[in-house]
């Protein structure tokens, strides 16, 4: 398996095949471009992989009812280009091997996927394809910076944020936001060579969901209408997006990870403004793709975090969380309403609000003491723009247990943080109701209101909305004597 880029020479091939991933788009796609540059005809696939879909529980499954549309919508681009789209419903490292021998190719193109299952995939599709004689060409094309680009002084890849983002900012040139043009060589698409149709959602063993009631639009044309729109408010990014209340994110997450948008083309944007208008907005923003790139080289350099903690010291750290305490964590009815909000927004939507993800986290671990592992993986469930680089980091910042985390000893109160970033209590009362009725200062702490005025106001405390499972202070003692411990 080879790492290319489209602009070095290279032999051309009479026939390539591209294998589409987590890249649901026909424009700016470096594996893309580089078989179209390189072959003379190019067929186009996508494999709804049953290695993965036939783990997945729930047939209602969101993600993949958003990958089934951004297919669909690819697969039209492509024929409006005068190419097509293949689509199985196979083991992936069974069907590439076999469909590029059937096409009779010479080449196979992809992306670069970070992974660890994926690589292995990676590693046994390009063994299978060596065996017929076929190349196997992959390219960096979900991240900015990969693997081992960014390093620090030493030659170590970086563990801690902030150095990383200035190393990412001095490195950065023009280059890197070229766009892969697809359109000057798109000719060489050829159609689908057999006029078999998409396997319907049904077919593939799952059912609609909520997508549309939500005007969640996949595919290219929902991150293109969400790119537009987030023009309009960069500006307010820094301010607005910590309050959940409010239209402060720009909600590209999941075309991101499904690669129906351009990493480049965002991060050109932003990039842009951030040095026109010096904007703070824009700057923001720009910070946290560069997360998206920081916790893809963690994943790629240090696997081990799939499963185990980033530091050391916290390898054998045993939590011991009641499994009640769980149960009432995911279905949102812990009793600490910010919390509570958070996750039915998220069992309700596959979304979370990213400052809430945190506040989220946080309780699981230093309020319930129940493992990291067990809220990663229902986040893994749950959300739409589930990532494991972003996710796996996300949750080990919060437990104190990963690469330039939250110290230990810093345990968000769910209170304050409820006080802050939602005062008004418009959050809490969109995803729990039965609170509707409190005003803003009592909604934060519901138990706190008299016993008197939870019954003029129709919410009683234990009947109509659940006591909290836990004592806040007692809970903070309890999760620094633990971490002290380990």
């Amino acid at each position: 398996m080879s790492a290319t880029s489209p602009r070095s020479a290279a032999p051309d091939y009479t026939r390539a095949l591209v294998w589409f991933r987590r890249d649901l788009r026909d424009f700016d796609h470096a594996a893309l471009c580089l078989a179209l540059r390189r072959a003379r005809a190019v067929h186009c696939v996508f494999v709804f992989d049953r290695e993965i879909l036939d783990a997945l529980a729930d047939p209602h499954d969101r993600r993949v009812e958003f990958i089934w549309e951004s297919v669909v919508q690819l697969a039209a681009a492509l024929a409006a280009r005068g190419g097509g789209l293949i689509v199985r419903h196979a083991v992936a490292r069974d069907a590439i091997p076999a469909l590029a021998a059937q096409l009779n190719v010479d080449a196979v193109f992809a992306n670069h996927d970070y992974e660890p299952a994926a690589q292995d995939r990676d590693a046994a599709v390009a063994h299978a394809l060596s065996d017929r004689g076929i190349a196997f060409h992959t390219s960096k094309d979900q991240v900015i910076f990969e693997r081992a680009e960014i390093l620090t002084q030493g030659g170590t890849p970086f563990s801690v944020f902030t150095p990383y983002r200035n190393a990412w900012l001095r490195t950065l040139t023009p280059l890197h936001f070229k766009s892969y043009p697809v359109e000057t060589y798109a000719s060489a698409l050829v159609p689908a060579p057999d006029a078999s149709p998409i396997p319907s959602l049904e077919a593939l063993g799952f059912a609609r969901t909520n997508l549309a009631a939500l005007d969640v639009v996949p595919g290219m044309d929902g991150g293109s209408k969400l790119f537009r729109d987030f023009h309009h408010r960069i500006d307010a990014y820094r301010d607005a997006r910590n309050f959940p209340a409010l239209k402060g994110p720009s909600y590209l997450s999941v075309h991101l990870r499904f690669g129906t948008v351009s990493i480049r083309e965002l991060a050109a944007y932003a990039h842009r403004l951030s040095l026109e208008r010096d904007g703070e907005g824009a700057q923001t923003w720009l910070s946290e793709l560069i997360w998206r790139d920081f916790y893809a080289q963690i994943l790629w350099h240090h696997p081990h975090v799939v499963g185990r903690s980033f530091k050391a010291e916290y390898a054998d750290l045993r939590f011991p969380g009641n499994p009640a305490h769980f149960t009432a964590w995911c279905a949102g009815a812990t009793g600490y309403p910010i919390v509570d909000a958070a996750m039915r927004q998220m069992n309700a939507t596959g979304y979370m609000h990213n400052r809430l993800r945190m506040i989220a986290a946080s309780f699981l671990v230093k309020d319930l003491l129940i493992d990291w592992r067990q809220g990663e993986a229902y986040f893994a469930r749950a959300l739409i723009d589930y990532d494991l680089a972003s996710n796996n980091g996300g949750w080990q910042w919060a437990a104190s247990t990963g690469c330039d985390a939250q110290p230990y000893f810093r345990i968000f109160n769910p209170v304050t943080q409820s006080e802050r970033f939602d005062a008004d209590g418009k959050f809490i009362r969109r995803y729990v109701p039965e609170l509707a009725a409190l005003d803003a200062k009592e909604i934060h702490a519901p138990w706190l209101v008299p016993p008197a005025l939870q019954q003029a106001r129709g919410v009683v405390i234990g009947r109509d909305y659940p006591a909290p499972i836990v004592d806040h202070a007692q809970a903070r003692a309890a999760a620094l004597e633990l971490f002290k411990r380990a």
